[in-house]
């Protein structure tokens, strides 16, 4: 198995795991959504809690340029650690959603 489909993989069954944890409100479901060319991957909210409408991405990851790109993270503890522990080296992964001024400093890939 190619690396690029060992992380596509990998963050599938991430986000999976995030997908499947009970969300606090039975009118909210949560879903790990794929595009077609398996190069972004999403976790997302999307419900009622009470009157008020959930709609709205958890995390955004894409394959790009050989590296994983962190566009946003919004798990509590960052799935990145995550990544890492299931192989993906550091210097495959961008946090994207930092400036490159601060990625530089945050031992992951600069781009």
């Amino acid at each position: 198995m190619a690396v690029i489909d060992q992380w596509r993989e990998t963050l599938e069954e991430t986000l999976q795991y995030y997908a499947d944890l009970p969300y606090p409100y039975d009118h909210v479901k949560t879903y790990v959504v794929v595009s077609r060319d398996g190069n972004h991957f999403f976790l997302m909210h999307e419900g009622w809690q009470g009157h008020k409408r959930i709609h709205g991405m958890v995390v955004h990851a894409e394959i790009r340029d050989g590296k994983i790109w962190m566009h946003y993270d919004g798990i509590e503890g960052s799935i990145t650690e995550e990544l890492v522990s299931a192989g993906v080296p550091k210097e495959n992964i961008v946090l994207a959603f930092h400036p490159p001024y601060v990625r530089e400093h945050t031992g992951y890939a600069v781009a």
